[in-house]
């Protein structure tokens, strides 16, 4: 586990990236990761990272098949939000682990 600091807070990462704490994480944490992947977050964006949190604190396995029939966003629209592999950029950002799915 690695300290990083990210718009001025210093919180744990694995060796990915990804928030070892969800309890850390924080909206201004979420845009600036968002800025270093140059997406713009819009308010189905947060949205999406809501939902990735409640499953992630349910203790939901989550994968792209789960947020494309989630209701939030079907997987193009998914795409669309977080172009560049959309499940593990958008965990990232919503402070959670990097989902088991995600190679």
């Amino acid at each position: 586990m690695n300290e990083k600091t990210i718009a001025g807070y210093c919180v744990k990462c694995n060796d990915q990236g990804f928030m070892e704490d969800l309890n850390e994480w924080n909206e201004d944490i979420a845009k600036e990761l968002a800025k270093e992947e140059s997406i713009e977050l819009t308010e189905k964006h947060w949205t999406v990272l809501k939902y990735l949190q409640d499953q992630c604190k349910e203790g939901v396995d989550i994968t792209m098949r789960k947020v494309g029939k989630s209701g939030i966003v079907d997987i193009k629209e998914f795409y669309q939000l977080f172009p560049k592999a959309p499940l593990k950029t958008a965990s990232k950002l919503a402070g959670i682990p990097k989902p088991v799915s995600c190679i």
